[in-house]
């Protein structure tokens, strides 16, 4: 019996060694895979937007430009992309310009797809289209320019003073 398992024992090295040895050679090769998806971003140049009028009478209007960069990268066949911007509030403190009286409105520039058309009015209630995109569209690698002018009714109710007011942009694709 003890015969028996020297023989097993000296057996088992050998299966052993065989398999590991089997596994290992002089090159090897992998695949490597990547599913790459829409994808989009953006960043705002202009972090403070001063609108300036040119003239002293009521008929010139406040303008000013906020310049942007965006990243976007939309689905072959069927991808869409978005750029909107809303305003959070109306302008504080009290007393001056309301955005929610329509007196600011925009008007759109982007390097790729398609910018607002015409002038748009800024709401406080919901997001405001700033450019559309369609299927297969890519930016640059270090992004595409883009600008929205502004424009405020110069009215002779506001009462003198500074006032501000925060704009979202927002960018989405699929």
């Amino acid at each position: 019996m003890q015969r028996r398992l020297t023989c097993l024992f000296l057996a088992a090295p050998l299966f052993s060694t065989g398999v590991a040895w089997a596994q290992f050679a002089a090159t090897g090769t992998t695949t490597i895979s990547v599913t790459v998806a829409s994808a989009a971003a953006i960043q705002i140049n202009t972090a403070t937007t001063t609108l300036t009028t040119s003239g002293t009478t009521f008929g010139s209007a406040y303008t000013g430009t906020t310049s942007f960069t965006y990243k976007l990268r939309t689905t072959q066949t069927t991808g869409t992309g978005t750029i909107t911007l809303q305003v959070t509030a109306d302008f504080s403190p009290a007393n001056g310009p309301l955005v929610t009286s329509n007196t600011l409105t925009y008007t759109c520039t982007v390097a790729s797809g398609t910018a607002c058309s015409g002038s748009l009015t800024a709401s406080t209630s919901a997001a405001t289209s700033v450019a559309t995109f369609g299927a297969d569209i890519h930016s640059a690698v270090a992004g595409d320019a883009g600008s929205t002018a502004w424009s405020l009714s110069n009215l002779p109710t506001y009462k003198t003073g500074t006032y501000s007011a925060t704009v979202t942009y927002t960018i989405s694709a699929t």
